[in-house]
């Protein structure tokens, strides 16, 4: 029997006879993700200064590196990277979105960015660089933060990151 799902970190709805291991929108985990009866998160939450500037830094994160990735989904000068790199940079547009909605703001569009390599090996090393301080900030801002749900979103992205630095390692 077909469900409708929803993850609790995008709240975008997913339709299928059993829950994904992953959101297909923004990567979080199973235990994230509910049936859509079950699902009661909000995007609008009370952000004290600190959660606001942590929240405003995710962004920023995050659009920079969809926009590096779907550089280098262009750019790159191997097959699978390119279909790697775009996998990614539209988990990375999803985070951003994410961003956007706690933040209360309109869509950023993400911009054509040339900030990439021709060279799969040189983007998978940025790659690694990227998800390692993005990594790193979610886990001191997960810590920083006092409203639930920007720490849940945090933790969540911390390890959905986690996963993307994998690619570069193998």
């Amino acid at each position: 029997m077909v469900k409708l799902f929803r993850g609790r970190i995008c709240g975008d709805p997913y339709i299928g006879e059993t829950k994904p291991s992953r959101c297909p929108f923004c990567g979080a985990y199973e235990k994230i993700i509910v049936e859509a009866k079950d699902y009661n998160e909000t995007f609008d939450v009370v952000l004290n200064e600190k959660d606001r500037i942590n929240s405003q830094k995710a962004l920023d994160v995050e659009i920079s590196n969809s926009e590096f990735y779907f550089c280098a989904a262009e750019m790159t000068n191997d097959e699978e990277g390119k279909q790697l790199f775009k996998a990614l940079g539209k988990v990375e547009a999803e985070h951003a979105s994410i961003w956007e909605k706690i933040l209360k703001r309109s869509k950023v569009s993400i911009q054509k960015s040339d900030k990439c390599s021709k060279s799969y090996k040189t983007n998978l090393k940025e790659s690694h660089e990227r998800e390692t301080r993005a990594i790193k900030f979610y886990i001191q801002a997960s810590k920083e933060s006092k409203n639930q749900r920007t720490k849940q979103i945090f933790e969540a992205l911390v390890d959905v990151e986690k996963d993307h630095l994998q690619f570069s390692k193998d």
